[in-house]
């Protein structure tokens, strides 16, 4: 398994009737407008022209509003060459949807008083303290302030990812902190080693913090990360079959990865690269940015729980008030260098959630309501969480390089292309 695999896969990047309160919406915008309303032919038409477009191999979409299931359909292939069609129980590999999951482990040991959010990120990880950030030329000097632990959920630590040409991005490909042979532990002593690529809270940067979280989860409630989340968030939600460890058995129901050429067709990943997060038993690392496969019921069992105020079913993960911290935008408005962050519409961001702050501003920005939270992975899957139009989808599929065409079509499909957002947003 090559370095450049790791890096790639590692790079892209709820109600009533459900025992628990919505959380609240903002004000002004839930007495302004009744929720919308899901056309079922609006989003089949949309799914059937993402694969007749050749954009995507398959896809599936799951929609619940009001504690009641408004869609799911399928269009396309989990497996094109295995003649294997979408269906409801496939398993994707979600990536960067990872990130929330492991946001919300990190924030119950939070509520449990376990840290502050302002707290030296060394207070409990050591092998931080003392960090130095790159000048650029190849020399380094000390970090101006240490990371807080706000800094690792909002990416604002300094951490990189390895994608960008610059020393800091060179060094940390040379500490190979990502490889699946290192534990979560070895993770954390290479990344320490590597230079940051700007001063703590300076700037929105998408890296390997959430992987720091996942060391942090571990280190403060003394098990390993996996056991953590499978006890404490997966098992909790009836999320059954969702984990970074899968069985063989699952392989046959996992979707393909089909990658874009240059001649812009989709070609399918060779297994043995699909395999090596989940089905490799020499793989030591779970990441807390990447690696979960589930199926897209498991998964919007999680965005419920979430647009139901951190409950589901009579069981609670975590508070209302700490889901609503989470889906806050904790960017000050002084980290002005956001990276890519603004092609996602008009948004800030929380912990582990993209927070949209505006309506849509162009007829092309993606459509959705101020106050919504979300993420997407690295093969294009996309799940949002609305409070104001009490609703949460899952977007399933398995496109590499990122493609920001089908979660514009997907949006305009649930919520109409022309919606702005309730009067008053």
């Amino acid at each position: 398994m090559s370095k450049n695999f790791v890096l790639g896969a590692v790079a892209a990047l709820l109600l009533c009737a459900e025992a628990a309160p919505t959380i609240a919406a903002p004000a002004r915008a839930a007495e302004a407008s009744a929720p919308v309303k899901i056309d079922k032919a609006r989003i089949d038409a949309a799914l059937t022209a993402m694969v007749d477009s050749g954009r995507a191999v398959g896809v599936s979409a799951l929609v619940w509003q009001d504690g009641e299931e408004r869609y799911f359909g399928v269009a396309g292939m989990a497996d094109r060459e295995a003649g294997k069609p979408m269906r409801r129980d496939t398993l994707v590999q979600i990536f960067s949807m990872t990130k929330p999951v492991t946001g919300v482990a990190l924030m119950q040991l939070w509520e449990q008083g376990k840290f502050g959010l302002d707290d030296p990120l060394s207070r409990y990880l050591p092998e931080f303290a003392d960090m130095k950030v790159s000048d650029g030329k190849g020399g380094v000097r000390p970090a101006a302030r240490p990371i807080l632990v706000r800094d690792i959920l909002r990416h604002t630590a300094g951490f990189s990812y390895g994608w960008g040409d610059s020393p800091a991005d060179a060094a940390f490909r040379a500490a190979d902190p990502l490889n699946l042979r290192n534990d979560l532990a070895e993770f954390g002593r290479r990344l320490a080693t590597a230079p940051l690529l700007y001063d703590p809270g300076e700037q929105w940067s998408y890296s390997v913090a959430v992987d720091v979280q996942a060391l942090l989860v571990e280190r403060l409630s003394g098990q390993p990360f996996e056991a953590y989340v499978r006890a404490h968030i997966l098992d909790p939600l009836g999320m059954k079959e969702t984990g970074w460890t899968q069985p063989e058995s699952a392989f046959a129901r996992l979707a393909a990865t089909y990658n874009k050429g240059a001649d812009g067709k989709l070609a399918r990943q060779a297994d043995a690269e699909t395999r090596a997060m989940n089905f490799d038993a020499s793989r030591r690392l779970t990441m807390g940015g990447a690696g979960l496969v589930a199926p897209i019921d498991d998964y919007a069992r999680f965005s419920r729980m979430l647009l139901n105020g951190g409950a589901l079913e009579g069981v609670r993960i975590l508070k209302p008030s700490t889901v609503r911290l989470m889906a806050t935008d904790h960017l000050d408005a002084r980290v002005t260098a956001r990276s890519w962050l603004p092609s996602k519409g008009t948004v800030g961001f929380g912990f582990d959630f993209a927070v949209r702050k505006s309506p849509p501003q162009t007829p092309d920005e993606n459509r959705g309501a101020v106050g919504e939270f979300f993420w997407d992975g690295r093969e294009t899957t996309l799940f949002w969480v609305d409070p104001v139009n009490r609703l949460t989808a899952v977007f399933f599929v398995q496109t590499y390089p990122f493609d920001t065409t089908l979660h514009r079509d997907f949006r305009a499909a649930v919520y109409g292309p022309g919606y702005l957002g309730p009067k008053g947003d």
